[in-house]
């Protein structure tokens, strides 16, 4: 199963699939919760090797297997991979996805052998289930392998809050991109929320409650380094523009 690189450029929609999106959240996670027999385990990434390092993705055997899921699912404990995404900025309500593996397992989890370094674990695929504020949707492994993770999501977090500490005078700028507020609305503050190869997402916040902002690109990343460009490419789009949304002094 691939955890890391992205394919050539081609057409591609104005944000992630679901299934991109899982990716991204497995590559850029720094800790899980694995949950077997009741029991749940904190992993955390260790130097140099992403969270999934030592569990290794496996699909179901097919139904004519007379070995099959059918037959053996008693002698194979189910098992949850539980990630959280964490905005890395201090906006309200920081929790922008969670992800669930769900599967069983084929051999024993490496928290029982713990002098072992080298130990794996295989894990029989069920499905993933991404849990974002849009709802909920199940992802299979072929799918799942046929997506790459963005090539933001181990550098996003920097980002966001470079952006935040080191040029907060751009979002209010940025904000002349997104529709005006409604009548009577008065925006608190914007802050940027979420970052991938399609667009820059800001969270925009006011004494009613919040809403996301997503700004576009003009034309979708492939390389980390294409970053800065289209940034100041936005920046320079809304410099343009006669209308202002505004924030409080």
């Amino acid at each position: 199963m691939r955890l890391s690189g992205f394919p050539a450029s081609d057409p591609a929609p104005a944000r992630p699939t679901d299934a991109e999106r899982v990716r991204s959240v497995l590559a850029a996670a720094h800790s899980m919760s694995v949950v077997t027999d009741g029991l749940r385990t904190e992993v955390h990434r260790s130097p140099g090797a992403d969270v999934l390092g030592r569990f290794h993705l496996h699909p179901a055997p097919g139904p004519a297997d007379p070995e099959g899921p059918a037959a053996r699912a008693g002698d194979r404990p189910a098992v949850r991979l539980e990630f959280t995404d964490i905005a890395p900025t201090p906006v309200r309500d920081r929790v922008r996805a969670r992800v669930t593996v769900l599967g069983r397992l084929l051999t024993p989890h490496p928290a029982a052998a713990p002098s072992d370094p080298a130990a794996s674990t295989c894990v029989e695929y069920d499905r993933a289930v991404l849990e974002t504020a849009e709802g909920i949707v199940h992802v299979g492994l072929d799918e799942l392998d046929e997506a790459y993770p963005d090539p933001l999501a181990a550098h996003e977090a920097g980002m966001l809050t470079h952006l935040m500490d080191g040029h907060a005078e751009l979002v209010p700028l940025l904000l002349r991109l997104a529709p005006p507020p409604a009548p009577g609305c008065t925006v608190l503050r914007a802050l940027p929320l979420a970052m991938d190869r399609y667009g820059l997402t800001l969270r925009v916040e006011s004494r009613h409650g919040h809403h996301d902002v997503r700004l576009p690109f003009p034309s979708r990343l492939d390389d980390v380094e294409q970053s800065g460009a289209q940034i100041q490419a936005l920046v320079s789009k809304a410099r343009r523009m006669s209308h202002r949304n505004t924030l409080p002094a």
